[in-house]
């Protein structure tokens, strides 16, 4: 990364790479969750360009095959952690908690280097680790976040055993607004509050969308903010779409405190022809020729005719 503000442009270009790649992926598959690009490039590019502290990858470019479920006999079961960098005491950790925003993270992976493009084209294939729906063998992944909202109770226990260890790297998590409906994320919210785990820091995918439309119209989750700190918790709101704002809200005071970063964002930023599906963004799935063209023509337009 440079110095001065030059990060702030990069951060901004990798952001629109990772939309413009999950368009593509969409189109070529007739469908995909691209609203979640929309909402996320930009906070997982800051994440992984300017805030975390990772070390460089130690997983293959090119991902390995599904291993094989977990067991004590089965000597060839990783997970895709490498791809986030050593497991070293200073060192960072990073936890994506909504597996179905699991190629946003590949295309981040892929922009920053640490994931080839080529790795993609085994996106949903049988026997493939780089799944639809990341679990714990997929890149940029090491927990498998089983029914939506359980990833934070297991960084939760990760957290407070590296605490009791002496180790000084963050345990970064991001999440979706849609978990904060489900009585587990908020059993782990006081948890963590009463264990002053100050060195988790939650990222908030705040777009206000859910598998069954708009939020508030589901189960209304806000105030969000005032829930989160009436658990304990330090909690700040920000645009996340603005890279200042997203890199400087991790500097909130919160000693003692896990600090909860509510990120408000668009499903449709950066592919504003996505707008006119309102309410429901949760998986965009091109139903028709006309559809597909309209977003060829978009993707021509704004991002050029050659593909990545």
């Amino acid at each position: 990364m440079s110095t001065g503000k030059e990060w702030v442009d990069q951060i901004k270009d990798v952001a629109k790479k990772v939309r413009r790649r999950v368009l593509e992926f969409t189109l070529k598959n007739g469908g995909g969750y691209l609203s979640q690009a929309c909402s996320s490039a930009d906070i997982l590019s800051a994440l992984y360009m300017k805030i975390m502290n990772l070390g460089p990858s130690v997983a293959p470019k090119i991902p390995l095959s599904f291993p094989g479920v977990p067991s004590k006999d089965n000597k060839k079961y990783f997970t895709g952690a490498g791809y986030n960098g050593p497991k070293e005491p200073h060192l960072d950790r990073f936890y994506l908690s909504p597996a179905h925003y699991a190629l946003v993270l590949y295309a981040v992976l892929v922009e920053t280097g640490r994931l080839a493009p080529e790795g993609l084209d085994m996106f949903n294939k049988d026997g493939s680790s780089v799944e639809m729906i990341g679990a714990d063998h997929s890149p940029g992944l090491e927990l498998m976040s089983g029914s939506l909202g359980q990833t934070l109770s297991q960084v939760l226990g990760i957290a407070l055993a590296r605490k009791r260890r002496g180790e000084t790297g963050k345990n970064w998590v991001f999440m979706s607004d849609g978990e904060f409906m489900l009585g587990q994320t908020w059993e782990a919210i006081e948890t963590l509050s009463f264990y002053k785990l100050d060195s988790v820091y939650v990222f908030i995918d705040a777009n206000g969308q859910s598998a069954d439309g708009k939020i508030e119209t589901v189960n209304n989750v806000e105030p969000l903010k005032a829930r989160l700190e009436s658990f304990g918790t330090a909690a700040v709101e920000i645009d996340g779409h603005n890279v200042e704002q997203i890199v400087e809200s991790v500097e909130t005071p919160h000693k003692d405190r896990p600090l909860f970063i509510i990120a408000r964002t668009s499903p449709y930023c950066g592919i504003d022809v996505l707008q006119k599906r309102a309410p429901k963004f949760h998986y965009i799935r091109i139903t028709n020729e006309l559809e597909k063209m309209e977003l060829e023509e978009f993707l021509k337009l704004k991002y050029g005719g050659d593909r990545i």
